[in-house]
């Protein structure tokens, strides 16, 4: 048996850096260096960013800068910009910049399978939150802006535990059906292992079967998220979003020195051990696979080395000492 048989010919990377990398930060990220990262991801050749996030400055200041960051980036018309819009403010910030003329192209909310961390997470019920979202999408979709939903708590609650895989599976073929542009499906904590991301994954695009519609996005808590993105593919996946040297988790609960709202209690036990799948790592891993995704191998290794010193400290990206494979 082939085990790579199914493996896609072109695969698409989304890099969040400057959104879900820089919010676990505990330090601010200037304005300027999340700039010079964007432009210099799209120079590698990637079409899917998430820059930034209309969150409250108060409880996540790394993204006091939101507007100036929309308002600064350089515009490619084949580069999707999206942010992350957790409340109705933050709908309403994206649908006032794109008056302006610099809003985002997409933006993407969260809803969870799990109870207890939706509540915890958005400050609604499910069924409440399920409401929220429909009008969302349509003020979104009214200001001509993709509206992305990612499901979360899929393999697991950190709060209540084990949550029936069918629940997410169910969100997200109501999702696909109410009209959203795409989904995305995390593992916000690394409780996904290989077999039950394929198993996900598969009755995913059963029900739907356009993997272009749908983004995997997997943390490394437990080290499986390179072997996640594996089984995906081979479940029909084709489009994952990753962070410079795995970067990222839950926004910060320090900045600068300073003690912010951030996550609150629910936040990670060890800050240094969080982090999503690493773009170099996956691009390279892709590479080596013979695996196309349009993007320049060399010019990203540059930039993960840049990226460490933007964040002042070594990363867990393997590739950018050890480099790629040679062909």
């Amino acid at each position: 048996m082939d085990f790579f048989k199914n493996m896609p010919k072109f695969v698409t990377v989304s890099d969040i850096t400057t959104r879900d990398g820089y919010q676990h930060e505990e330090k601010v990220i200037p304005t300027d260096a999340k700039l010079y990262v964007i432009d210099k991801l799209i120079e590698c050749g990637f079409k899917k960013l998430e820059v930034t996030n209309y969150a409250n400055p108060k409880r996540q200041p790394q993204f006091r800068d939101a507007h100036e960051v929309m308002k600064r980036i350089k515009r490619l018309p084949d580069v999707e910009y999206t942010a992350n819009t957790m409340t109705e403010r933050a709908i309403q910030d994206a649908i006032d910049d794109a008056k302006q003329g610099y809003g985002p192209d997409r933006v993407v909310v969260t809803i969870s399978s799990s109870e207890p961390h939706n509540k915890r997470n958005s400050g609604k019920s499910v069924a409440e939150h399920w409401k929220q979202i429909e009008k969302w999408m349509e003020m979104i979709h009214a200001a001509n802006i993709k509206f992305s939903v990612t499901i979360s708590t899929i393999w697991g609650c950190p709060i209540a535990g084990p949550v029936p895989m069918e629940w997410a599976v169910d969100f997200a073929d109501r999702l696909v059906k109410m009209g959203v542009d795409d989904v995305g499906h995390a593992d916000h904590d690394g409780q996904a292992s290989p077999d039950k991301a394929y198993e996900y994954f598969a009755r995913v695009l059963d029900r739907d079967p356009n993997p272009e519609r749908h983004m995997a996005h997997f943390h490394v808590s437990r080290g499986w998220g390179l072997a996640n993105v594996l089984a995906a593919m081979q479940a029909g996946m084709v489009v994952f979003e990753s962070t410079l040297g795995g970067i990222g988790g839950q926004p910060a609960n320090f900045i600068d020195g300073v003690p912010v709202a951030g996550t609150g209690k629910y936040y990670y036990s060890d800050p240094s051990r969080t982090g999503l799948v690493c773009t170099e790592d996956l691009v390279c891993m892709l590479d080596g696979m013979g695996i196309e995704t349009g993007i320049d191998v060399d010019k990203l290794l540059d930039l993960g080395a840049m990226n460490e010193r933007i964040v002042g400290r070594q990363l867990r990206a393997e590739t950018v000492t050890g480099g790629r494979l040679k062909r």
